[in-house]
Order: structure tokens, then C-alpha cells, then sequence
């Protein structure tokens, strides 16, 4: 059994819903935003085009510590730019490894040219636990005989 799986897999047990704002706006109503939606990280869209993410990282780090004011500055100049983006189809090992590696938590999925979805760290996470859950349950009941092959 992979208990990986895909990312695919991991958006369908997800809300639909995306989560974004325009380059232009203030960091005070974006922060709001993600206060009203309880996420942690907003897309920055221009139209249909992917141009940044906006974490609560780059707000703490950008704006609150340098003593900014968060409704006299936009998104555009604290938004984090080289954003790392996934396939629909890539395994969910390899997008941990990557957010791992660069030290990201959320990654918009992009399928076509078109981002279809954002996964977070904590989402793949609780998708291999539950992976890893079902396979434990399938052996448990492979060794205690209640396998039918």
C-alpha cells in the first residue's frame, strides 16, 4: 500500500475553496482574510495569474517586525515572489521533501497553468497519518486472519 499517494488525492479530502488576493491590496485586509478563513497563507492572484504567496511568515517578518503599518502597505512588497508550485499528480513524498527543503508550508497546485488547489504542510501530513492508519489496519486484520485475498 503507498501511503503516500498524490497530491490529487490529498486536495479531494480538502475544501475546494482558494483562498487569494490581488497584488495591490493592503496587508491589513489580507491579513483579515486569513484571520475570517482560519488559514495561515493567501495566494496572490493577478486575474487568473499566480504571482505570489502570502504567509503569515512574511507579515510577521516584513511588516510587524520593522514596525510598518499594515494598512499603509501592500502585499506586493512583502509577498514572497519565487513561489514553488506542484502538479496534481506529483506524490505527496516529494512535495514534503521539497517544503521541507525550502522551508514552506503551503504550496499552490497547478494543473494546466491553472492553480487548481494549495496544500499545506499540516495537510500532508495528516494525509500520510491516515495513510499509514489504514495500513496498520489492514495488517492487524491480514495477521489476525480476517484477510480475504
Amino acid at each position: 500500500m503507498d501511503v503516500g499517494g498524490n497530491i490529487a488525492g490529498v486536495l479531494n479530502q480538502k475544501s475546494s475553496e482558494i483562498y487569494s488576493v490581488a497584488p495591490d491590496a493592503m496587508v491589513f485586509e489580507a491579513i483579515k482574510l486569513m484571520a475570517d478563513k482560519n488559514v495561515g497563507a493567501l495566494l496572490v492572484m493577478k486575474g487568473e495569474k499566480l504571482v505570489g504567496v502570502l504567509s503569515e511568515r512574511d507579515y510577521t517578518r516584513k511588516v510587524f517586525l520593522r514596525g510598518k503599518s499594515s494598512k499603509e502597505t501592500r502585499v506586493d512588497e512583502i509577498m514572497s515572489k519565487d513561489v514553488f508550485t506542484t502538479s496534481p499528480l506529483e506524490g505527496v513524498d516529494k512535495c514534503l521533501a521539497l517544503m521541507t527543503d525550502k522551508h514552506i508550508r503551503h504550496l499552490p497546485v497547478v494543473d494546466n497553468r491553472k492553480v487548481v488547489g494549495v496544500v499545506s504542510i499540516g495537510d500532508l501530513v495528516k494525509h500520510v497519518i491516515s495513510c499509514q492508519s489504514a495500513a496498520i489496519a489492514h495488517l492487524e486484520s491480514y495477521i489476525s486472519g480476517g484477510f480475504v485475498g
